[in-house]
Formats: C-alpha cells, sequence, structure tokens
C-alpha cells in the first residue's frame, strides 16, 4: 500500500531536491547563513559558519589523504565538533562509517575489519575510557583524535564536490546486541529522502528550537541534520542527556521540540510530575520520536501532564523514516499507530510481517549474503515487525516476529500484554518474554520494573488486571519478575529483551514464581 502525501513546500520543498548532502548543506547555508544551527551550551554555529567552517575541515582531511571514497569511521560523541566533521566527510565524498560511542572492543573491532577502515576519529579519553589507546589496541588505521580541535585548510586545495548522490557513502551498524553489528550500506539520497519525510510529518519552523540527546552516530543523527537543513532550524546538542541535569539547557535554549524514544518520553513525564502546575520546559509545544513501541497510555499521559502533542514514528537503521504520526491527526491514530507512510514509501504486509520499499530504504548490508536473505522477489525489505494497516492507512505494530510467543501452538503478542501493563499503577515499565518450556513450548513471562515508592506487583494482581482488561486467558503471564530496572542500550534506551531471556531463562527456575526485586547486571 502506498499513501501519497506532498513531500515538502516552499523552500523546503526546493531543497529537498538536493543530489547530495553537501549540496543540501551549501544551499542552507546560501539561503540563511545567519540563522542559528548548533547549540551546545555557550557555543552557537549558524548554517553560514557550518558549511564554512566544515570546508576547511575537509581541507584539513584532505591533506591528510583522505578523499572520495576513502572509508573513515569515527566514533564521537554529539558534539559541534562531529557534525563539522561529518559534514566535511560529505563535502569529500568519503564513505562514513559512524560508530556509537558507547561501543567498545568487540563492536569497534567488528566494524572497523567490517568496514575496512582507512581512517578512524575517536575523542581521545571521553567518560573515563581511553579510545585512543583501543584504537591502537585493535590495529586501526589513520587513528586521530576529533574533539576540541579539527583538522584545518585553504578549501582552495579541495576537489569539486560529489554530485552522485545514490553512491553508498555511509555504513551505519544494526545495535549487534545477539549476533554481530551488520553493515547498512546508505547514500545521501536515501538520507535526505528520510529526513525530509520526517519534516514533512512534524513541520518544523525556522523559528523551532529543536534538540539531539542521543548519540550523533545513530542514524538519527543525519537523519535529523537533514530536517534542519531543509527547515533551516537549529537544535541543541546534549554530549551526554540525563534528567533533570538536561533540563536547563533545554530553558536556555528554549526548545520548542524534543524527544528521542518512548524512554526519552517517559523521562520527562517523571520530571513534569515532580514539578505539578509548573511547566518543566515552559517553550516545549512537541514531543516526537520512535524506535520502541509506544503504550497508548503513555501518549495520553504525556498530553495532559506536559500540555504538549506527541508524535511517534517508525523506523530503523535500515530504513530511517518509514511512517511518522501527524500533529493534527486524531488522539486515538496518535496514542495507537505509528502514523501513515510518507509519499514514495510503499508497505506491504506478508503473512504478518511489515515489508518496504522506497527510495529511503537501504541499499543492503555490507554482507552480500545478508543483503539476499533481507530482500524479497520484489526488491521489499523484511523487517522482521509485525503489524497491519488500517483502513485509513495508518500502521499498527503489533510486535517482533522474534517477540511473538508460541505457546501451546497460539501466537501471542508480547506487545499486546506490555501496552495493557503499563497502564496499571505500580508498573516503571514492562517487558513481556517468552521462556522455553518443556510442556508448553514457551510460558508467557512479564518482568515489570517497579515503580517508584510502590509496593512490588504479584503475579495474582498482575493476571487479574488483565483479565479485567479483556485479555484471553491463554495470553496471562504465567511468571513474574520484578526488577528495579530493565537493561537498555545507550542509544534510545530499548530494553535489551535478549539480557532478559539469558538472565530468567536458566534451567531450574520455577514458573510463575515471583522473585525479589534486582537489577539486572551490565
Amino acid at each position: 500500500m502506498t499513501v501519497n502525501v506532498t513531500a515538502t513546500t516552499g523552500t523546503a520543498h526546493a531543497l529537498a531536491a538536493s543530489r547530495t548532502l553537501w549540496s543540501l548543506i551549501s544551499r542552507r547555508a546560501a539561503t540563511t547563513p545567519d540563522h542559528p544551527a548548533l547549540l551546545q551550551e555557550d557555543r552557537a554555529l549558524t548554517f553560514g559558519a557550518l558549511c564554512e567552517r566544515a570546508e576547511r575541515v575537509a581541507a584539513g582531511l584532505h591533506g591528510t589523504g583522505i578523499g572520495p571514497g576513502t572509508v573513515v569511521a569515527w566514533q564521537l560523541p554529539t558534539r559541534i565538533e562531529t557534525v563539522l566533521l561529518s559534514c566535511a566527510l560529505a563535502r569529500l565524498g568519503a564513505v562514513q562509517s559512524p560508530v556509537i560511542p558507547f561501543h567498545r572492543d568487540r563492536e569497534v573491532g567488528f566494524a572497523l575489519r567490517a568496514s575496512k577502515a582507512q581512517y578512524f576519529a575517536v575523542p581521545g579519553t571521553w567518560r573515563g575510557h581511553d579510545h585512543t589507546a583501543m584504537a591502537r589496541r585493535l590495529g586501526a588505521d589513520g587513528v586521530f583524535e576529533a574533539y576540541d580541535t579539527l583538522p584545518d585548510g585553504d578549501p582552495a586545495v579541495l576537489p569539486p564536490p560529489p554530485s552522485d548522490g545514490t553512491a553508498v557513502r555511509w555504513i551505519h551498524w544494526t545495535s549487534g546486541t545477539t549476533a554481530d553489528p551488520k553493515g547498512v550500506l546508505h547514500t545521501d539520497r536515501s538520507l535526505i529522502a528520510a529526513g525530509a519525510c520526517l519534516g514533512h510529518a512534524l513541520r518544523p519552523r525556522p523559528s523551532d528550537v529543536g534538540s539531539i540527546a542521543f548519540p550523533y552516530a545513530h542514524i538519527g543523527g543525519p537523519d535529523y541534520l537533514v530536517m534542519m537543513l531543509l527547515y533551516g532550524f537549529p537544535a541543541v546538542l546534549f554530549e551526554q542527556f540525563a534528567l533533570p541535569e538536561a533540563l536547563a539547557e533545554y530553558r536556555r535554549h528554549g526548545v520548542t521540540v524534543a524527544g528521542g524514544s518512548t524512554a526519552f518520553y517517559a523521562m520527562f513525564l517523571a520530571e513534569q510530575r515532580k514539578r505539578p502546575g509548573e511547566k518543566v520546559i515552559p517553550t516545549l509545544r512537541l514531543l516526537a520520536g520512535g524506535g520502541a513501541p509506544k503504550p497508548p497510555e503513555l501518549y495520553h499521559e504525556v498530553v495532559r501532564e506536559l500540555g504538549v502533542r506527541l508524535t511517534h514514528g517508525y523506523g530503523m537503521t535500515e530504513v530511517p523514516m518509514i511512517t511518522m504520526g501527524d500533529p493534527d491527526d486524531t488522539p486515538e491514530n496518535l496514542a495507537t499507530t505509528e502514523g501513515r507512510p510518507p509519499a514514495g514509501m510503499e508497505i506491504r504486509i506478508v503473512d504478518g510481517e511489515v515489508r518496504l520499499r522506497g527510495e529511503a530504504v537501504c541499499q543492503g548490508y555490507l554482507d552480500p549474503e545478508q543483503t539476499a536473505r533481507a530482500f524479497d522477489a520484489d526488491g521489499f525489505l523484511r523487517t522482521g515487525d509485525l503489524g497491519h494497516l488500517t483502513d485509513s492507512g495508518h500502521l499498527v505494530l503489533t510486535g517482533r516476529l522474534k517477540d511473538m510467543i508460541i505457546r501451546k501452538g497460539e501466537n501471542i503478542s508480547a506487545q499486546e500484554i506490555e501496552d495493557l501493563l503499563h497502564g496499571r499503577p505500580g508498573v516503571g515499565d514492562v517487558a513481556v518474554i517468552g521462556l522455553p518450556d518443556r510442556e508448553r513450548g514457551e510460558l508467557v513471562c512479564a518482568v515489570v520494573e517497579r515503580a517508584p515508592g510502590a509496593p512490588p506487583p504479584t503475579l495474582a494482581a498482575v493476571t487479574a488486571y488483565l483479565r479485567a482488561e479483556g485479555l484471553a486467558v491463554h495470553k496471562l503471564p504465567e511468571r513474574l519478575e520484578v526488577v528495579d530496572a530493565l537493561p537498555r542500550n545507550e542509544t534510545l534506551r530499548k530494553v535489551l529483551k535478549h539480557r532478559l531471556r539469558e538472565r530468567f531463562g536458566a534451567a531450574g527456575q520455577v514458573p510463575g514464581e515471583v522473585r525479589p526485586p534486582a537489577t539486572p547486571g551490565p
């Protein structure tokens, strides 16, 4: 199914026609050179300065041997310098391989080897970890530090900027939580298409102030930058994000659009509840994000208590923008769906699985065998996500193929149970997993994060609540585990269900047993 939507209007529409990321950067600089682009603490960089400084950095990089097609890996925190370096590499037409700064030897070493990186930019010692020493230990080539200072040179020495937006110039990495990460191949055009779709859905204004509180090395980094370049608004960068510490920066810069993922919504909501009657970020008008399921009740709580709009979307490393909620859509659609696909994104549901085809879809993976398995005969990407389209074209996700619990031959959606339990008093967050069971095949286990100050729930109370909500008897959890905190990743703070399966799937554990609160290990 394809839903036709006009992609952008006015200046944004014209800029979206840019073939490369650099042409988009230079055209925005020519259009609004003095408008702020990047804000961080007491520093600010305009769109004009972003373009000029990126060219000087590109010239410095060129002097070290980096040029069109050179593979450059970088593992850097979310800083103005990181964006400058990435833009400079886009000017040169290099192939960028961003690595999340929290990754360590196993993931970093794999990314360097698989991408055949010729240069590796690191922040030196950051948050107590010596990235330079790690790079040397891994035998990385062309290691250089890019934190406070960047290479500098005369732009007159630069070759012409790249003109082919369909060449692979980005290698982004999947999380690799259960196996080696996959190197996802993107072009400038696929990233521009994704960012244009995001901007069309959110409709930011030049007077808006956005925020990037997640690692810029995540696929959401260039996705968000494209939206900023198309619509000409600035964003506040957060090198380290934590609440309530970050609230001062949100207020200082007058952030109007914030978010990241479901976990971010919940964190903002928790801060608001500490200040009833006082708006925690006075200028905030919109929360937006994706990357993890959004319980419908959380949507209603955010809108009601924070007094802002909330639009949630659906994306992945392979396709940064698939669907997005429209701020003017109905509360029902915003609460219970992931929004609608933009123009050019085709969604096909095959045996319950969501499959995708469109310009924002990646070119495949570094490993040709992985690419062959990922696409069907019609060129649609197999997402591994389960869902369906409503009559209005909205996408409803019902879980992951690997999250489908099969109990006595019956398919059970973990997300359905999670959404219901999220609204239960005393439950901070919840993850439902299937655990091996000789009689049932799998049993349903609910792992509950206890809400601060609340007594731990019991299995009897949880199942009684779910029965009252109308959940079918065969879907009721047979086991409950209570923890202080669910394990999460460091990017969009997704719950790491594989760790829960490893921890609670050990032999000899009693089905239905309620264990005392504990914090999962790292």
